[in-house]
């Protein structure tokens, strides 16, 4: 691998197979389908993540609807190699040792992208040391924090273990990689034979880092109070000490929450915590959100620094079904190398995209007999929701007033809705949303059939946006960074109805790509959360009752042809392709 060109790409959670789950939703997912892209368009790029043993939860519910979290097992040396080079990483008064397994992801034209993820179940190490590597997004803050120096600092010491020489970039795939920044440092002040960090070494590191911020919700940017950090790092290079590798005038430099704003010695005192985003905002030339909304958002969060846009895609041979791929290999060859091609939906035949989707939906439904031994109707309008179970996706906005739904579903002639997802074992509030849609079932049926589907994967999510008739999402807006799961569905010829906030605010042409709820959040106080909800939830069944599924039972041909568009406008653009060759214009060279 030639060093020089190389990009190192570093994500907490990769999904690069759905028999490996080292992944938790959209994070995960994003950085699988941009390595995808990446092989496809031959870019030199690496992946480092950590290998989660365990993977994030396997989903049960108990009798009353209570999401329960397992451990998933799976076999590793099954799917994966194991790198016989091994680097350190010294953890409070311990060592810890660390291998690499590998995974290659090979392209469209045959160029491959290696993924390594890192390992300390080794048998030299502490028994709770082992299970770093355990959990994705596990335990309390000091299992997080040990965890964050083992992807970051850990991580650079492989690539170098792995001969991947002087990488020419550093992609940071949110904010949990970004103490790589003080390895790099380090490494810095010893090829200039210095003791200690100085002002080259920090805008030698930030010419090479690139930082991908993902949400303006809080829990995504990881603060630790530095006392912790002190004592987890206190032996490597003297990391956040006054005195050592890392002066208390350099700290406060990389460390301060915005520029100018506090003293070096701030870092000491014992209420300061550090904030892993503001540490990659300091010590990376270039900084992009996710969609364009996501992006002004963040200008507005962090106001002194620069933050570019670049919108999220998906990788479009991943997520295409087979009924649909088969479509366009006959009307677009060549589509999975060149995706803007896609644009040439336009002229796709209303009655073979309607068959390639019905073979989509008879898979969706097959999965659904199989998993809850409920028997959907093919003919009936299905509506599909599944992501991350979080309370600002807003999964049962939908169920806001059951009788409104009910009488809508009767008068339209039937409507089925398909759930899924899964909420962290933490969030109550996420486990709360699917205990309550769970409960509802009954008192909708039948007029509304609601099936929740368990263990949102890969596949699932393959199968769901596919063969759904419509893709719902009702976010809480300014909260959605982007969203893809919309994008996966518009590849597939499936409209969205969506609230207007990340993505949807760049792919909706109202009645023609999909159609809105209501209209784009203003800057001006926006009503409280409650009131936006009733009101969010009566314009989506306005829109409902009023617009979609009269044209989707009435309207056949003019439902197809929007279909049709949300594949020729959106699909074409919302992929990896054209996203990762934003980055490498933009970002990378």
């Amino acid at each position: 691998m030639n060093g020089d060109h190389t990009i190192a790409y570093f994500s907490m959670e990769i999904a690069v197979d759905p028999r490996i789950p080292t992944y938790a939703g959209g994070l995960g997912v994003l950085a699988g389908d941009t390595l995808r892209a990446a092989a496809d368009e031959g870019v030199p790029m690496v992946g480092l993540t950590l290998l989660h043993r365990k993977g994030y939860l396997t989903q049960r519910f108990d009798p009353s609807g209570w999401q329960q979290a397992e451990p998933t097992d799976w076999e590793i040396e099954r799917y994966l190699r194991d790198r016989p080079e091994r680097v350190t990483v010294d953890l409070e008064d311990r060592t810890v040792r660390l291998r690499a397994w590998q995974y290659e992801i090979t392209g469209v034209g045959g160029h491959r992208v290696p993924v390594f993820l890192l390992d300390a179940d080794l048998p030299e190490n502490a028994p709770w040391d082992r299970t770093l590597t355990h959990y994705l997004y596990g335990g309390d803050p000091h299992y997080r924090l040990c965890q964050e120096v083992i992807l970051g600092i850990g991580g650079v010491r492989m690539i170098r273990a792995l001969g991947c020489g002087q990488v020419a970039r550093f992609h940071l795939n949110e904010g949990h990689s970004s103490l790589l920044t003080l390895e790099l440092l380090v490494e810095e002040a010893r090829a200039a034979g210095r003791a200690t960090i100085s002002e080259p070494d920090i805008e030698a590191v930030k010419a090479r880092c690139i930082f991908t911020t993902h949400t303006p919700v809080a829990a995504a940017h990881d603060r630790y109070p530095m006392d912790l950090v002190g004592r987890v790092l206190r032996r490597d290079h003297g990391y956040f000490a006054p005195a050592g590798v890392f002066g208390a005038s350099v700290l406060g430099r990389i460390l301060q929450r915005e520029p100018g704003t506090y003293d070096p010695g701030d870092i000491f005192r014992p209420e300061y915590a550090l904030n892993l985003t503001y540490l990659a905002l300091n010590l990376s030339h270039y900084v992009n959100g996710v969609a364009k909304q996501h992006a002004a958002v963040s200008r507005r969060l962090f106001p002194k620094y620069r933050i570019d846009e670049i919108t999220n895609g998906v990788h479009a041979a991943t997520w295409t079904a087979p009924p649909l791929r088969a479509l366009f290999d006959r009307h677009m060859p060549g589509w999975e190398a060149d995706n803007f091609s896609l644009r040439y939906a336009e002229n796709l035949p209303l009655a073979d995209l309607g068959e390639a989707h019905a073979a989509a939906k008879a898979e969706l439904l097959e999965r659904v007999r199989a998993d809850t031994r409920v028997a959907l109707d093919p003919a009936v309008f299905t509506l599909g929701f599944a992501r991350r179970f979080t309370p600002y996706k807003r999964a049962d906005l939908l169920l806001t007033d059951p009788e409104r739904l009910r009488a809508i579903a009767a008068g339209a002639g039937g409507l089925q809705v398909v759930f899924a997802g899964k909420a962290h074992p933490d969030d109550q509030g996420g486990k709360e949303i699917i205990r309550h849609i769970l409960r509802l079932r009954e008192a909708l049926a039948p007029a509304v059939r609601v099936v929740y589907l368990e263990n949102y994967d890969l596949t699932l999510a393959r199968l769901l946006t596919a063969g759904s008739d419509l893709w719902l999402n009702t976010p809480l807006p300014p909260l959605e960074a982007s969203g893809t799961s919309g994008m996966k569905a518009a590849l597939n010829g499936v409209p969205s109805l969506s609230i207007l906030d990340g993505w949807w605010l760049e792919g909706c042409i109202e009645g023609v790509t999909g159609w809105a709820i209501g209209e784009r959040e203003r800057e001006t106080d926006p009503p409280p959360e409650a009131e936006r909800r009733l009101r969010d939830a009566a314009l989506l069944y306005d829109k409902l009752e009023r617009v979609v599924a009269p044209c989707f039972y009435r309207e056949r041909a003019r439902y197809l042809d929007v279909m049709r568009h949300a594949i020729a406008l959106n699909g074409s653009f919302f992929n990896t392709q054209r996203m990762i060759q934003q980055y490498v214009t933009k970002a990378y060279y």
